[in-house]
């Protein structure tokens, strides 16, 4: 990995520590109190929070974009319910269908959706104009 997209990378992971919150203490939420069949659609709906979140932060901090926002939140949010679905297909699957320990099912999930949404986020919604990377 490059020095810059390390450094990328690592403000993305920085910044989706912060969406990531959101999602985990969504889930929490939902779990406690609707129960445990609630795993999958309250980790779905903190993946939604957290990506408003994710989206300002990595617009001005992670990538400086330079497209309009128009644009950059398209491509970004086209993305993002493309990581919804693996995550929330995930969190269904693991949990309701395999009986893994929810923690563990998001814990995978997460790990998934880093890689998904920093790859796409980097070389898609928030590549610049004219680049070949």
């Amino acid at each position: 990995m490059s020095h810059s997209l390390h450094h990328q990378f690592l403000r993305f992971a920085a910044v989706g520590a912060s969406g990531t919150a959101v999602q985990y203490i969504t889930l929490w939420t939902g779990v406690q109190v609707f129960g445990i069949g609630a795993a999958a659609a309250a980790s779905g709906i903190g993946y939604v929070l957290g990506s408003v979140v994710n989206y300002v932060l990595n617009y001005f901090f992670t990538f400086k974009s330079d497209k309009g926002h128009g644009e950059a939140a398209a491509r970004y949010f086209s993305l993002l319910a493309v990581g919804w679905c693996i995550n929330t297909g995930l969190m269904w699957l693991l949990v309701h269908h395999q009986g893994w320990h929810v923690w563990l099912a998001q814990l995978v999930a997460t790990g998934i959706g880093l890689v998904w949404n920093f790859a796409g986020s980097r070389w898609w919604a928030f590549k610049p104009a004219g680049t070949a990377k």
